[in-house]
């Protein structure tokens, strides 16, 4: 399945201008302001599915130093490090499927923009719950963000798992029981390329410093 994964990825980042994409933003304004208010500059942060998001160059902008992109698609990274010249070596690359990647430490804080909800069978997000209990510190912070429940049923030819922000936390919270709390939630309109419009929500939540449940 990853394989199969990882050239779907490949094939749509190597088809397409990254701006024609669309997930494309011309500035993560949305994530980058759930990141400040979660997090200073000093922290680690992990960018699962990062693609060729511009968040890495934001987040260099604001300060942030500690950066690592994780994408399946080592063509959408390429396009990154392209984009950022001279800075790309202020980043960390990781070419990975995150329901398979065994991280080496752990991060402050885990932004995800649209991984989640194309997980759709259980055991992928059994084990993308594996990987985010084992990549963020306790007492770091996950962002996820998905479409709502009244967003679209397909992305890039996929289909996704749909989520209104309380079922979210549910589902994390059956993955990975009492190991997390909500600290905010929210919906929001992402306006792609072409003018569509595309209904998304998020939820930030705050790792407890226990083990959980």
């Amino acid at each position: 399945m990853t394989d199969d994964r990882t050239t779907h990825w490949n094939n749509r980042y190597s088809g397409s201008a990254p701006d024609d994409l669309s997930w494309y933003e011309a500035f993560p304004a949305l994530s980058l302001s759930l990141i400040a208010d979660a997090t200073g500059p000093g922290a680690g942060v992990v960018d699962i599915g990062g693609g060729a998001s511009r968040l890495p160059d934001a987040l260099l902008d604001a300060g942030y130093h500690d950066i690592t992109v994780l994408d399946l698609s080592a063509q959408a990274l390429a396009l990154s490090r392209a984009r950022l010249g001279d800075r790309a070596g202020a980043v960390t690359w990781q070419v990975a499927d995150v329901t398979g990647w065994q991280p080496t430490r752990r991060y402050d804080l885990w932004h995800d923009r649209a991984v989640f909800h194309f997980l759709t069978d259980v055991g992928d997000r059994a084990a993308y719950a594996r990987t985010l209990e084992a990549a963020l510190a306790p007492g770091g912070t996950a962002i996820l963000m998905t479409f709502a429940d009244d967003g679209p049923e397909k992305c890039s030819g996929l289909p996704v798992q749909r989520y209104a922000p309380e079922d979210l936390v549910a589902e994390i919270d059956r993955l990975l029981p009492g190991l997390f709390e909500m600290r905010k939630t929210g919906r929001f309109a992402h306006i792609t390329p072409g003018g569509t419009e595309q209904r998304f929500q998020y939820v930030r939540f705050r790792r407890r410093n226990g083990t959980g449940g």
